[in-house]
């Protein structure tokens, strides 16, 4: 099931986006800060302390430092990530293109796919992270469908695009359970995808609405979105 699931979340996410057309912002934004919550929480009650714990009996003397190194260096790569993705991957389009889009844009489903496929690396050994991704994935999908069909661009590179975004996840989890080289330094790759982790939902969650007020209904999903993650 964990690497179906976040599959699932990104077709479900273009169908949706596709027949039912949800033109209501509000409530995708209010999905988003769930799953931002959702995954952050994740990412600090789970991903974290098993990250610390692995190298509580380290005989490297900088052990802490070590992953606190590899974590920064995630962060810093997400970044990166978004100068090409133009922040797509916490729910930002509108920094791409608004003309009519005649191919797919390289850069942005390049920059996704690489964050999808090293998300999908410490899912290996923390199953409960796929459901975590799942929930992050779904507005994802929705806003990029939506965007591309207003766009213009065809039915058949859409379905494609968004086919490729899905798999990306569970090929990660695939590759990291089976390449040695990757299994041997686990750690470290799990430190990377928590910086990038920490850095997406944390922009999702603290991203100012209009207004630059907290509405009580974003507060309300984000403290369910930290609860459940709690019981994962």
């Amino acid at each position: 099931m964990h690497l179906i699931a976040p599959f699932i979340s990104v077709l479900l996410g273009y169908l949706v986006a596709l027949f039912l057309k949800p033109k209501d912002k509000k409530n995708i934004k209010l999905v988003l800060a769930f799953s931002g919550a959702f995954l952050l929480s994740l990412t600090v009650l789970h991903l974290l302390p098993e990250l610390y714990d692995a190298h509580q009996h380290s005989e490297h003397e900088h052990a802490t430092q070590h992953i606190g190194i590899f974590i920064m260096l995630g962060i810093l790569f997400q970044i990166v990530l978004e100068f090409f993705s133009k922040g797509a991957e916490h729910g930002h389009v509108h920094g791409h293109a608004h003309h009519q889009l005649h191919q797919i844009p390289w850069l942005l489903f390049i920059s996704l796919c690489i964050h999808a496929l090293l998300e999908g690396f410490p899912v290996s050994h923390h199953h409960g992270l796929s459901w975590g991704i799942a929930v992050h994935h779904l507005p994802i999908a929705i806003i990029l469908t939506t965007f591309f069909v207003n766009g213009g661009l065809g039915k058949l590179p859409i379905f494609l695009f968004m086919m490729g975004f899905a798999i990306m996840t569970p090929l990660g989890t695939i590759l990291a359970e089976q390449l040695p080289v990757l299994m041997n330094y686990r750690t470290e790759m799990t430190a990377i995808v928590v910086g990038i982790l920490f850095h997406i939902s944390s922009t999702i969650i603290f991203e100012s609405n209009e207004g630059h007020k907290f509405n009580v209904f974003k507060l309300t999903v984000i403290i369910l979105g930290t609860l459940l993650a709690y019981y994962i």
